[in-house]
């Protein structure tokens, strides 16, 4: 198992925007195959970080769910959506394996 951690640099005056494109991406990211843990915007601190997080089971079924979610409609209307209001001014993606497991000394 795989996680991805998006991590946005965002326009801190469209974070209502940023908001419709996380809750957009909760419906489309599961519906298109990832296992998504969730959107996160701003709240107290930085009023610019926000972060997407989801995991995959491997490089390979990351490739295919971004072509089924490139595909799916909402997952365009919301590509589209972000290019239009321009509040995302940088994206980076990481991929994590977990290392912590098992957690609380159980086996």
């Amino acid at each position: 198992m795989l996680t991805c951690v998006i991590r946005y640099e965002i326009d801190p005056t469209k974070k209502d925007q940023f908001v419709q494109y996380a809750r957009n991406w909760g419906q489309a990211i599961p519906r298109c195959g990832a296992d998504l843990v969730g959107y996160f915007a701003p709240h107290e601190g930085s009023s610019t970080l926000a972060y997407g997080i989801y995991n995959v089971q491997s490089l390979a079924e990351y490739e295919a769910y971004r072509a089924r979610l490139a595909a799916d409609p909402l997952g365009r209307e919301n590509y589209e959506f972000a290019q239009a209001e321009k509040f995302l001014l940088r994206e980076d993606r990481t991929f994590l394996k977990l290392a912590s497991a098992p957690h609380g000394g159980r086996e």
